[in-house]
């Protein structure tokens, strides 16, 4: 009796039965009616099968693939918390950078979860579907490995506790978080231009390789070792992010000029939230990797130009905003340095005059800019300090209304005035921090009227407990908001110098030393 034998399926073929063989033509109703953003933007897909994967993984290959990194992750986080690892770090200052990380960049990656999560249910496509709900997985997982992580210094050091709170309410936080609520509720398209191109491909090597390398220079191996573990993830987003853009291009020329429009608007908002890694890069590490100024030329001038000059045979050209956020590079961390040091009141993390060897540091970086107009503000304010005259303004200033950053940068080409932009919309003016800022909110102005501003919301008294009179004599309202979000005053913000978690790593470490 003869057998039959099945083949073996090849990687191919079984790649496109645990992938393509899951789609099917819905009969019960129209595909129009399941998929009804897929027309919503104006981009026309005539042929879904040309969607070429950037990686061919299966979901049970996916599951094998990660939890090998997760056993590899777990054993050093473990092994850094029970040699106390926190205490080996450079100095405390370093911490803050993680502060910032937790409270700005995890929560981006959860938002990131739910956002692909989302439009893969959108595309008609089964191809973009299964690529989504992979990615999804991953920004899942990076959420709980980086709080998983970044959790053990919360046992020793301020401001950690409180972080998911602070990423919704608080003033300077509001920046990342803005960035995805807008892409969030755009449609799939954009969405996938927003966050899988100009995020994920365009700009994330200016966002982890700075924070991990950085970890690596301040002996923090917990960290470097869950971007690592992110890092090999986050090349197949980059890819995925690519073959999008061509797989747009290519299906038809009507959607060149709509996906001109938002890698203009995405490219620039990703610059502005990019500002906070730009001060963490020359400010907030005691041992520093590379200017901001340096990584910005590497990662978005030649990396960047080298894309666009190969996206330009689709007839796509270089962001509008390149030239003006090429020329910010000399001036971005400095100008956000200076206004949280003064807003440092009002921040979970501790900020700080850099010392003479740093500023030297600085010096040498921008000799264009650095000794002209910000040395001498850094030396006053760190004279004042000494004296006793530590300023913080308890003031609140204007909010951009598309990126929500405070108006405190400066005019293109003049460093030493301040952009002001305006538009009025429906008898209301609303204000912004430059041209591209003013020109997305004019483009949708009725998607950006509904921006939370954090200002705004404090003058509405929406950021007070319950019970809370602004009425009753000598009512302090810094103190209500800050009661409010959550921060211990004097621990979780304020100067640096003097502060619970420079004596405490002081302390520890002594004592570490003289026990060895």
């Amino acid at each position: 009796m003869d057998m039959q034998v099945k083949k073996k399926l090849g990687l191919k073929e079984r790649y496109a039965h645990m992938t393509r063989g899951l789609d099917w033509e819905t009969s019960y109703q129209p595909m129009d009616k399941v998929f009804p953003y897929v027309k919503y933007e104006g981009i026309k897909i005539h042929d879904w099968d040309k969607w070429e994967d950037p990686f061919r993984l299966t979901m049970d290959a996916y599951w094998k693939y990660q939890g090998e990194k997760e056993k590899k992750l777990y054993a050093i986080i473990d092994a850094f918390a029970q040699n106390n690892g926190h205490l080996g770090v450079t100095d405390a200052r370093y911490i803050n950078a993680l502060k910032l990380f937790i409270q700005g960049v995890s929560p981006l990656e959860y938002m990131a979860h739910r956002g692909f999560a989302h439009v893969g249910r959108q595309f008609a496509g089964i191809g973009p579907r299964v690529a989504c709900q992979m990615q999804a997985v991953d920004e899942l997982r990076h959420a709980q490995t980086q709080i998983h992580t970044i959790s053990n210094y919360n046992k020793y050091y301020n401001g950690f506790h409180n972080w998911r709170h602070w990423h919704d309410n608080v003033w300077y936080l509001s920046v990342p978080k803005s960035f995805f609520d807008d892409a969030m509720t755009a449609g799939p398209f954009e969405f996938m231009v927003a966050i899988g191109f100009s995020f994920e491909y365009v700009l994330t090597n200016l966002l982890f390789v700075p924070f991990m390398s950085g970890a690596a220079y301040n002996s923090d191996m917990s960290t470097v070792t869950f971007g690592f573990s992110a890092q090999s993830d986050e090349a197949r987003h980059m890819t995925l992010g690519l073959e999008v853009i061509k797989f747009m291009l290519e299906q038809d020329p009507d959607n060149v000029p709509i996906v001109q429009r938002w890698i203009d608007k995405w490219f620039w908002r990703g610059t502005r939230v990019l500002s906070l890694v730009a001060t963490m890069m020359d400010y907030m590490l005691p041992k520093r990797v590379m200017s901001w100024k340096e990584a910005w030329e590497i990662y978005a001038e030649q990396n960047g130009g080298a894309l666009f000059n190969d996206l330009a045979r689709y007839g796509i050209r270089p962001p509008k905003a390149f030239a003006d956020a090429c020329e910010a590079k000399d001036h971005l961390s400095h100008q956000l340095w200076g206004t949280l040091y003064n807003y440092g009141a009002a921040t979970a993390i501790h900020t700080w005059m850099p010392g003479t060897e740093e500023m030297d540091w600085l010096s040498a970086k921008y000799p264009e800019s650095f000794d002209k107009y910000y040395r001498p503000r850094f030396e006053f304010w760190a004279e004042e300090a000494k004296k006793g005259n530590r300023f913080y303004n308890k003031t609140l200033p204007m909010l951009c209304t598309t990126c929500q950053i405070p108006l405190l940068f400066t005019e293109p080409g003049d460093p030493t005035k301040i952009c002001y932009r305006e538009s009025d919309y429906n008898g209301d003016k609303y204000h912004f921090c430059s041209d591209h800022c003013k020109e997305i909110f004019d483009h949708e102005p009725e998607k950006y009227v509904q921006s939370w501003l954090p200002v705004h919301q404090i003058y509405q008294g929406h950021c007070f407990k319950p019970g809370t009179d602004p009425t009753a004599e000598g009512f302090d309202p810094l103190a209500a908001v800050i009661e409010y979000y959550g921060m211990n005053f004097g621990r979780d913000n304020l100067d640096f110098e003097g502060s619970e978690d420079q004596k405490n790593f002081e302390t520890w470490r002594g004592e570490a030393t003289r026990n060895a």
